[in-house]
């Protein structure tokens, strides 16, 4: 083919595309004309193409950004997923209650009949064991002993609220020891005990309890209440983390905290702890030992 026919045939084909023609709309009754239009091929083409990707981005976005895709088959509606989820969980916790029950009633079913297994024990060598002279034992404590039962004796020492028989009897586990910068004082309306601590230092429960508040304040940071028994109530402030969520079941001496210095009204690491009976402020240095 020719340098000249290659030409010709552009020609030709440019010709094709821009040639003009004219799209009249006629009245059929009077032959009148309406609307007329000058038009080319790549007009068209070039019109034809952008009404094509119109259509296409509004049906792409009507699919994936708005509810109607529900309805569309292979999409999942996303409450049915959440449904879905939430029964997996379900049916999942009851697979487990209904083995313990199994389990539980194997127990039960074993004691009934009588097919429970038996431990021998030989009588006679634990007689002989206890028969042993204290002289022959060295009963003498180690300095590390002696340094664990004392540690052991002053924890113990507070630990003494499930045998409390009223709320004026018993004494309280030390939440944090440490030096008391600021003490209880009712005339100023200081309800609390302001305990110097290094930052992040575990705070304890003081008594066995339930969690009735734990959240942010402005003024207070960090704060926990644990409400015990005989109307009473701990309050803990000014934490840097807190351990245990509203409703959450603690007990003495487990931690529940760490010290912190958050919150408007703190001017460094320490705790603020305060003790209410019945609602009454009460002096905890009357039932706990903070050094």
């Amino acid at each position: 083919m020719g340098e000249k026919e290659k030409r010709l045939r552009r020609l030709k084909l440019r010709r094709k595309l821009l040639d003009k023609y004219r799209l009249v709309i006629l009245n059929e009754n009077t032959f009148e004309e309406r609307l007329s239009f000058k038009l080319t091929r790549l007009n068209v083409f070039v019109m034809g193409s952008l009404i094509a990707v119109f259509f296409i981005s509004i049906t792409y976005i009507i699919i994936a950004f708005t509810p109607l895709r529900e309805y569309i088959p292979g999409y999942s509606s996303t409450a049915l997923k959440k449904k879905a989820t939430e029964l997996t969980y379900k049916t999942d916790s009851l697979r487990q209650v209904i083995l313990m029950n199994d389990r539980y009633y194997a127990s039960i079913k074993k004691v009934l009949t009588g097919d429970v297994s038996t431990i021998d024990f030989n009588r006679d060598s634990i007689i002989d064991a206890v028969k042993i002279e204290a002289s022959e034992v060295d009963l003498a404590p180690t300095a590390e002993d002696s340094l664990l039962r004392e540690k052991v004796d002053k924890e113990d020492k507070y630990n003494l609220f499930e045998s409390a028989t009223s709320a004026t009897n018993f004494v309280l586990f030390p939440p944090v020891n440490g030096e008391i910068t600021e003490p209880y004082n009712a005339q100023e309306k200081h309800y609390a005990v302001d305990i110097v601590v290094a930052k992040d230092t575990p705070i304890k429960a003081t008594a066995d309890g339930v969690v009735i508040f734990a959240e942010w304040t402005a003024s207070t940071g960090y704060v926990i209440i644990l409400e015990h028994s005989y109307g009473l109530i701990s309050i803990y402030k000014h934490c840097a983390e807190l351990n245990k969520e509203q409703g959450e079941l603690v007990k003495s001496g487990e931690v529940i905290a760490s010290a912190g210095n958050t919150g408007e009204l703190s001017t460094g690491p320490h705790l603020h702890f305060e003790l209410w009976s019945d609602g009454y402020p009460i002096n905890p240095t009357n039932f706990i030992d903070f050094k």
